[in-house]
């Protein structure tokens, strides 16, 4: 099997991203001017089930008052990877980290399914779809 690589994975993901894999109450304000609005979730969660590593949350705060909640990975080493930070452009404030317990996982998704977003083994819950562990 050939591992995948970041990039791979990146490119896959943001080929992906549309309105339908969008949080769904953010749905209408989605745009491709902005793909990567509002995919921090279905991503992080994406790369998580591929590479493991933990989840990180953070709040975004706009005027100093929290607007929403921002979602990206911790992989081995403590290397961050967030591949929808440019979503933030200047209209909104870059999220202030904290880790969210609990969400430390292993590599590898608990279903070996692919997904219908990406098309990389492992992904099932790409498209929000939750499962619990």
């Amino acid at each position: 099997m050939t591992p995948l690589l970041l990039t791979d994975i990146e490119r896959a993901v943001r080929s992906s991203w549309g309105a339908d894999t969008c949080t769904p109450e953010f749905r209408a304000h989605w745009t491709p001017g902005n793909p990567a609005r509002d995919q921090c979730g279905t991503t992080a969660l994406v790369v998580n089930d591929l590479l493991g590593g933990e989840l990180l949350r953070g709040e975004v705060l706009v005027d100093g008052r929290r607007t929403d909640y921002h979602w990206w990975n911790r992989l081995g080493m403590g290397v961050e990877v967030d591949l929808t930070r440019e979503q933030f452009g200047r209209t909104r404030s870059s999220p202030r980290a904290w880790s969210s317990p609990g969400r430390r996982r292993s590599r590898g998704c608990a279903r070996s399914t692919s997904c219908c977003a990406t098309g990389l083994p492992g992904t099932s819950r790409a498209r929000g779809e939750r499962t619990t562990r």
